[in-house]
């Protein structure tokens, strides 16, 4: 055992003797080695045998509740407390406890004024902040002052003829992709071979369901790539209609 730990091992029964008429409640051992081991590193079996020695020696009380022992300051070293002491210690008790709470509340008010204060900008930082905005205005305003001199200004009328226009050439498009691949499609109904081998080589022979094209038609395409037979798609650009 080291010297430390010998010199508490010593004093352990007059702090547990001076622990518990301070605290004049009952308390097991363990509560009494959780309560001290910190603050005075105050090993379990060193509380227990203090306990058991100051018991023993009849300077505080011992009682036995089941498996468990529990010590507490002996009462007859107290002054006899009347009824109206109590009183006045029940109302005490009310009032500091009114205080804590009270002093409990300024504190969660200075720890959130507290906390918002640190997230907020310094001084220095909110200058620098300030510059950057400014600088950025200044940026703007320029960008709209040459936007202002410009000569080359789209009109309301011409904004809504491109427009127009856009709308125009979009319906159209879908219009012919729609016969491109109705066409397709009717014609892929009587041929052997797949879409893709349809489009980049073979030879076609059109069915009797296709109406004034039921005569036999051959295309012979001579293993072509796609872009030398001219049967180009928007897939393969990776193009995509526009929304209306």
């Amino acid at each position: 055992m080291s010297k430390g730990r010998a010199e508490a091992a010593a004093g352990a029964p007059g702090l547990l003797l001076r622990y518990l008429k301070e605290q004049n409640r009952p308390y097991s051992a363990q509560d009494v080695f959780g309560n001290l081991q910190r603050e005075h590193g105050l090993g379990k079996a060193t509380v227990v045998k203090a306990l058991e020695q100051l018991a023993q020696q009849g300077k505080i009380k011992e009682k036995t509740y089941g498996k468990q022992k529990i010590y507490f300051a002996d009462q007859d070293q107290f002054d006899m407390v009347s009824d109206a002491d109590l009183q006045g210690l029940d109302a005490k008790i009310v009032a500091l406890t009114a205080k804590v709470q009270s002093l409990q509340q300024s504190c969660r008010h200075m720890e959130a004024e507290l906390k918002e204060l640190t997230s907020a900008l310094t001084t220095p930082e909110m200058q620098k902040e300030v510059q950057e905005l400014q600088k950025e205005c200044a940026s703007y305003t320029e960008r709209l002052k040459n936007i202002k001199a410009a000569t080359n200004h789209v009109t309301p009328e011409e904004k809504e003829q491109v427009y127009r226009e856009r709308q125009k050439y979009c319906k159209e498009w879908r219009k012919r992709k729609r016969m491109a691949t109705e066409l397709s499609d009717a014609i892929l109904e009587g041929y052997p071979k797949n879409k893709k081998q349809f489009f980049v080589s073979g030879t076609l022979s059109l069915p009797s369901s296709l109406g004034s094209l039921s005569r036999e038609v051959s295309f012979t395409f001579l293993h072509a790539p796609q872009e030398e037979v001219g049967i180009e798609t928007d897939e393969d650009y990776n193009v995509t209609l526009p929304d209306p």
